[in-house]
């Protein structure tokens, strides 16, 4: 069985990250969804609330290949053999995203040399998408339609009194 693992905070989940996990569950049989508890980066969602967004989101994805949304705290290459997976999946967006995985798969390979990671281009209409910014956008009244599902921006504009 192939599995892959698809890492992230996912706060909140967007459509550029559905659109990696959509074209990632074609290349595997089980792909994870690895939610970092991450409380350095200050969540607006808490863990459980991620978790549930990421399993309704992806539902309709479970025709494809098996989808298993699992939080984790520890290193990634640890979850990533704890969970058997073969390759690691991560989404470029721009040239700023490139350097950084380079540098991040450089050491994960040290760590562990037999799971590779894949990258998969950000469509381009998701390209300049980034949690950080949809939080801005909600906080600040703007329309964030175009950037997540419908009921992830209604459970945003709630979180943030906007909703």
């Amino acid at each position: 069985m192939r599995v892959g693992l698809y890492p992230g905070t996912f706060d909140p989940v967007t459509n550029g990250h559905l659109d990696i996990i959509g074209r990632a569950v074609k290349l595997v049989d089980k792909l994870v969804i690895g939610v970092a508890v991450n409380i350095g980066k200050g969540p607006l969602f808490s863990l459980e609330e991620r978790v549930e967004i990421l399993e309704r989101e992806t539902e309709h994805l479970t025709k494809i290949a098996q989808i298993e949304v699992r939080p984790f705290e520890s290193l990634l290459m640890h979850f990533a053999r704890q969970v058997n997976a073969q390759m690691i999946v991560r989404g470029l967006r721009a040239v700023a995203d490139f350097e950084y995985e380079f540098q991040m798969t450089a050491m994960n390979q040290q760590l562990d040399r037999e799971i590779e990671t894949v990258f998969l281009m950000a469509d381009p209409r998701h390209q300049a998408i980034a949690s950080r910014l949809v939080k801005e956008i909600a906080t600040l009244g703007g329309d964030i339609g175009k950037f997540v599902p419908a009921g992830v921006a209604q459970q945003l504009l709630a979180k943030v009194g906007r909703g």
